[in-house]
């Protein structure tokens, strides 16, 4: 299987194989964690999964998932899908880390960047994140969809009102400005405009993480009390090294989202 990623990607022009081979991983790893029976409990979500099933123009880092079902173990699929990794000729070391709330593995795929030719430096790697939120709230909708992207996978994924209920609570809630956040909410109110959040799940996500004010406003008004302390130069540097097209940069400003939500 491994040689099947170094064909697709000799394909590619150079500046594009870095977040090409990552995305081919990850789509390997959405396989692998179905074929593990993973996918029968688990639901994707975050920016991946907007990538992936609706075309989110901009990269990502990490695999991300909630149980949906009768759970299924994640330190024994991980052990699975690295052996499986394995005996597809990658060399790959597993990192699992198990708690309470979130369970995580991180998947780091050594040599890749010098067998795709941009660095000589053997001891690179790419690394792929898979995490499992152990403890969801209640309240999201959950679908299936066939991804074709490399090969097909059949996904189980929250609906789109439920990702968009996801990706708010993320912005509303997080500590930090990330810059992915930001753009994800342009992407839900240009391109998929009219789409409504799920307000089960984002009241119930707010309420878990501690943010009853914001679980009591309407959604646009809770944006903006965070739209409004922002640094905007943080948001920028979040997010340019993981844009499609890097010009996208320059016409997004607090003016605008400020506008859009509207």
């Amino acid at each position: 299987m491994k040689e099947h990623l170094l064909r697709q990607m000799a394909a590619l022009p150079m500046a594009a194989r870095r977040s090409a081979a990552r995305e081919y991983l990850q789509v390997y790893l959405l396989r692998l964690l179905h074929e593990a029976g993973a996918l029968g409990s688990w639901a994707f979500v975050g920016g991946t999964a907007l990538r992936l099933l609706y075309g989110l123009p901009r990269f990502s880092e990490d695999l991300d998932f909630t149980f949906a079902g009768a759970p299924a173990d994640p330190r024994s699929v991980f052990v699975r899908v690295g052996s499986e990794l394995e005996r597809a000729a990658y060399d790959v070391r597993v990192r699992v880390r198990d708690e309470k709330a979130v369970a995580s593995a991180m998947f780091r795929f050594g040599g890749i960047p010098r067998e795709l030719g941009w660095t000589r430096d053997p001891r690179l790697g790419v690394s792929v994140r898979v995490e499992v939120d152990l403890r969801p709230p209640s309240g999201a909708g959950v679908e299936t969809t066939l991804v074709q992207r490399f090969f097909p996978v059949a996904v189980r994924h929250h609906d789109p009102p439920s990702l968009f209920a996801g990706k708010l609570q993320a912005l509303v809630s997080r500590p930090w400005a990330k810059g992915r956040d930001w753009f994800d909410l342009v992407w839900f109110l240009t391109e998929k405009r009219g789409t409504e959040p799920n307000a089960e799940l984002l009241r119930n996500a707010l309420v878990q993480t501690g943010h009853r004010d914001a679980a009591a406003m309407p959604w646009r008004e809770a944006v903006r009390a965070r739209l409004r302390g922002l640094d905007w130069s943080a948001v920028e540097a979040d997010l340019a090294p993981f844009l499609e097209r890097p010009g996208d940069l320059a016409h997004l400003s607090p003016g605008l989202v400020d506008k859009l939500l509207s």
